[in-house]
């Protein structure tokens, strides 16, 4: 694999840590759980608060990965681009999404992430937050 391609995917398993996914091993049973590990060598990953196909719970639950068959989300990712595109219409010209990262950038000096912002502050930050806050109360209903 080339090592964009590869760093790419990593990045994307890397983006499932600390959201519920639900996998499904190669012997047909389910178990829905917060990814809290993955080892991306193996595939091999640990889940927190698991649950199986009988609903019975396990506090961790670790999954070797000659196991692992399919690996689903089940929460809806954040929708950093088209935050990025709201920002870029009260700020034009001056919003970068670097999607690598999970940030957007905007003026050059305000940085924004799902949880919102991590750097910056001033009137800018403050309108920049209140666009954050109602996208994300939008995004939740």
């Amino acid at each position: 694999m080339s090592s964009i391609a590869e760093r790419k995917f990593r990045e994307e398993l890397a983006s499932l840590l600390q959201k519920v996914v639900l996998v499904h091993t190669s012997d047909g049973k389910n178990y829905t759980g917060v990814l809290s590990g993955i080892d991306t060598e193996t595939m091999s990953m640990c889940l927190t608060n698991a649950k199986d196909d009988s609903e019975n719970t396990m506090d961790k639950l670790f999954i070797n990965g000659n196991r692992v068959f399919q690996v689903y989300t089940v929460e809806k990712g954040f929708d950093l681009r088209s935050l990025a595109e709201r920002l870029e219409r009260v700020f034009p010209r001056m919003v970068k999404l670097i999607e690598e990262a999970g940030v957007i950038v905007v003026m050059d000096k305000i940085r924004v992430t799902e949880k919102g912002i991590i750097e910056g502050r001033g009137p800018a930050a403050e309108r920049v937050q209140k666009i954050y806050e109602e996208f994300v109360k939008e995004q939740s209903s």
